[in-house]
């Protein structure tokens, strides 16, 4: 390996109580060309240790040490001056657990029942800035943010945007270009792309990444709190619409931040 490739790994971390499971993927990871791995811990008090003494730029953590509050790991390494990424390996979908990651500042949710090779295509666009999300972790946090019958801070959700908004933002959240989202609801690209200037308007984002990460992360109650109330929108939500499935190789998503 040339000295300008090894200048441009991605240096990763491994966090996980399975020893096993650590091992295994440590020797998968460290098998790749532009992956290297500097080390990997049991305890979150480990990692942190490692942080603080090597560059770090992107930590894989099981679920179970991201933690929410300021509790987690994830809020630890923070405060310890940690300003790399972290992409979390979880086992299954859950969309409070994903939600609280996102909202603490993952850049992903992984599902460990997925093939490495989709592991190392994540860790990647993590790296370069991207948020990837597996599509079953979309589809429940999906159905957890237009739920038919949520609760009343979700409803001020639903109704701050329109059903063509609510539409759009589905299939950002499910990784689809603007043309993609227009034929799956029968719009023009340019209209697509006109209801994603909105909701950058509506939410005080300007890119895809940061329109993904502030629905995600439940901040669109707080967004429509501060706004002024809108009417209901004129035409209910149907549970398949902008969320397509990806095609059979596509096990994820990574939304980034074209606009």
């Amino acid at each position: 390996m040339n000295e300008s490739t090894a200048e441009n790994r991605i240096r990763l971390v491994l966090l996980d109580e399975q020893a096993l499971f650590r091992t295994s993927l440590g020797r998968f990871l460290a098998s790749q060309p532009d992956l290297e791995v500097t080390g990997d811990c049991a305890t979150a008090g480990e990692a942190l240790d490692i942080l603080r003494a090597s560059k770090v730029d992107v930590v894989l953590l099981d679920s179970n040490h991201a933690g929410e509050g300021g509790d987690g790991f994830i809020s630890a390494s923070r405060r310890a001056g940690y300003q790399g990424r972290f992409l979390i390996l979880a086992g299954v979908a859950d969309a409070r657990q994903s939600a609280a990651a996102i909202k603490l500042g993952a850049s992903g949710i992984f599902l460990k029942l997925e093939p490495p090779a989709r592991l190392v295509q994540a860790i990647q666009l993590v790296a370069a800035g991207a948020v990837w999300l597996d599509q079953r972790v979309v589809r429940v946090l999906a159905d957890r943010l237009f739920d038919p019958s949520p609760q009343p801070d979700d409803r001020k959700s639903a109704s701050f945007l329109a059903d063509r908004e609510q539409k759009v933002l589905l299939g950002i959240l499910g990784g689809l270009t603007n043309r993609k989202i227009g034929d799956n609801l029968g719009l023009s690209e340019g209209s697509v792309k006109a209801s994603v200037q909105q909701l950058f308007s509506k939410t005080g984002v300007r890119k895809r990444s940061q329109l993904v990460r502030v629905a995600l992360e439940g901040s669109l109650s707080s967004v429509a709190a501060a706004a002024k109330p809108r009417p209901d929108p004129h035409e209910p939500l149907t549970a398949d619409a902008g969320t397509a499935p990806a095609p059979p190789e596509q096990a994820g998503c990574a939304c980034g931040h074209r606009s």
